[in-house]
């Protein structure tokens, strides 16, 4: 179960403010979930330590920054989604993956992130990284998908606006994420709203102005006015976002999008569609049935509207302000919006996204817009009328008196049918009512304008978007292994459970001292190939030539049966 607690001289120097705990590495064997050691190389590539000392002002203390976010760095990777989950972990078995006798508490860790969070710098932290995580893949940014998901509020502490789940199909109260993802589908920022204004309000007010000052390779204005079809780059977005105003905005920033069309009602001629062949970024080739025509939407902005034939025979419609992209291409961008789908799936499953960091709830701004209760209610009660005059009225219709009934037949039949009329009626008057009182009331109104009862806090921001961020860099850690992992499977779609299985393996690790190694050997794999897979990334991982945080030890993977024949 490993040690604990043993550098007791450290520790009533560090109770003193004189020192923290040093890293220090000796000969271990069968660690458990020791394959954590794995994604470091890339944990650090993708800043999981960078601009820390920047950033925040850690308190003193025997465990530093460093050692807190390698803490939840690896509990992320290993699969524990809460910080609750320290309770069940060996303290000694974690601690010796980072030099340590003990990883710190979950009260250690709560407390840590309360007091960095309070410095308010984890959004200015997280935008570093964004902008970093941009300049070193720009390839990738030139397509980026944006999508809302709601994370459920189950407490009591606060009564939060309903939101639409469709995950659920049910209106549940919660927060609304939006993400921002790359081409490849690993995250780059999220903006978290209580008062959720809609995906079009918040591309404009909080993403827009972002990615105009993060996003790499943007053409200059010169080269902007020498060619009229040329962008800055592509925002991919659900039906949500679908705008002909919205459009003519993004245009006017020169960034083109691409969405589903809503409102078709035409089909087009089975003439008109092509097969095309597609390659996919992982070498794979697709053939998809397209066809293409120029559409002048809303009478306001040209767009290129792509139909893709379904086996059934139906018509996907598919719009852009992209007119440089091949069609292929352009609907592969749009139909690989679903890996961001399958994105928070993962996450959720995975990482935990949804779950609470803590209980603490922040007071919201007075002058921000809410939709005015009142208005919210007359609105239920009239789609909730309108369902029931359908219903009514598709009864009214079904009501058939054939001949050959008799003449009390018929009369009961004329009775229900007149008694249906009746209540038509009186449901399309109560329905004109409640519309005029509706157009008497305020949509939108200030928060300081709600009552003290429909009031509401929001969940606290900062800490969770600490923990978010790092599992932000879990996932990009992950996807570079399982890019490794890709080049030498035959099954691509088994790369990632691979990853997640040496992650979750045990290892052995010596210390080299006269050669400054921490030779790190992982147990065996089920099966031969999966070992040389292994071995593959081993190779790939020694060629980064990765030291461990604060210490002259560099990383060299191996498996067991390579030192041990």
């Amino acid at each position: 179960m490993g040690f604990a607690c043993t550098r007791s001289d450290e520790r009533a120097l560090a109770a003193k403010g004189l020192s923290e705990a040093q890293t220090r590495f000796y000969d271990n064997n069968d660690i458990s979930s020791g394959g954590v050691l794995f994604a470091l190389p890339a944990l650090l590539e993708n800043g999981l330590i960078s601009h820390l000392t920047k950033h925040f002002t850690a308190p003193a203390g025997y465990y530093n920054i460093i050692h807190i976010f390698l803490t939840i760095a690896y509990m992320a990777l290993t699969g524990h989604k809460s910080l609750e989950n320290l309770r069940n972990i060996p303290p000694g078995e974690l601690g010796r993956l980072m030099g340590l006798d003990r990883v710190p508490e979950v009260k250690k860790v709560r407390g840590f992130l309360s007091q960095i969070s309070a410095q308010k710098q984890a959004r200015t932290w997280s935008a570093e990284l964004s902008k970093e995580w941009m300049e070193a893949d720009s390839a990738s940014c030139g397509v980026l998908y944006v999508d809302g998901h709601v994370r459920v509020y189950n407490g009591k502490k606060t009564n939060l606006p309903s939101k639409y789940v469709a995950r659920q199909r049910l209106c549940l109260r919660g927060v609304s994420d939006y993400w921002v993802n790359d081409f490849l589908h690993r995250p780059l920022f999220v903006v978290r709203k209580e008062i959720d204004p809609g995906l079009i309000k918040v591309l404009k007010t909080d993403i827009i102005p972002d990615l105009l000052r993060m996003v790499p390779d943007q053409p200059d204005p010169q080269e902007l006015a020498a060619n009229s079809y040329r962008s800055r780059f592509m925002i991919v977005f659900d039906r949500e976002g679908y705008s002909p105003d919205f459009f003519l905005y993004l245009w006017e920033h020169r960034i083109t999008f691409c969405t589903y069309r809503k409102y078709v009602k035409d089909s087009w001629s089975l003439e008109e569609f092509r097969q095309v062949s597609v390659k996919l970024q992982h070498k794979e080739t697709i053939d998809m049935v397209l066809a293409e025509r120029g559409t002048f939407l809303g009478g306001k902005i040209w767009v290129r509207e792509i139909r893709k034939l379904t086996k059934s025979g139906h018509q996907i419609s598919l719009i852009s302000t992209d007119f440089n992209t091949e069609i292929g291409k352009l609907a592969v961008a749009m139909f690989n919006r679903w890996g961001q789908e399958n994105f928070f799936k993962y996450m959720m499953e995975h990482y935990g996204i949804d779950r609470l960091t803590d209980y603490d709830l922040d007071d919201i701004s007075d002058t921000n817009i809410v939709v005015n209760p009142e208005y919210r209610e007359l609105d239920s009660r009239i789609r909730s009328l309108t369902t029931k005059l359908h219903r009514t009225q598709v009864n009214f219709m079904s009501i058939g008196t054939p001949d050959n009934l008799t003449e009390s037949r018929k009369m009961k039949i004329n009775y229900k049918k007149a008694e249906l009329l009746e209540n038509i009626d009186l449901t399309k008057s109560k329905i004109v009512t409640l519309k005029e009182q509706k157009k008497k009331v305020k949509r939108h109104i200030l928060f300081r304008e709600l009552t003290e009862e429909q009031k509401f806090k929001m969940l606290s921001h900062d800490k969770k978007l600490i923990v978010d961020t790092i599992k932000m860099i879990c996932y990009r850690a992950e996807t570079c292994l399982v890019a490794i992992a890709r080049e030498r499977m035959a099954n691509k779609d088994e790369s990632r459970s691979l990853v997640r299985q040496i992650i979750k393996s045990s290892v052995d690790y010596k210390v080299d001292k006269k050669n400054n190694r921490l030779n790190i050997y992982l147990h065996n794999l089920p099966s031969k190939h999966l070992d040389a897979t292994a071995q593959k990334i081993c190779e790939e991982l020694n060629k980064s030539e990765t030291y461990f945080p604060g210490i002259n030890l560099r990383l060299c993977y191996n498996l067991v049966t390579s030192h041990y024949p």
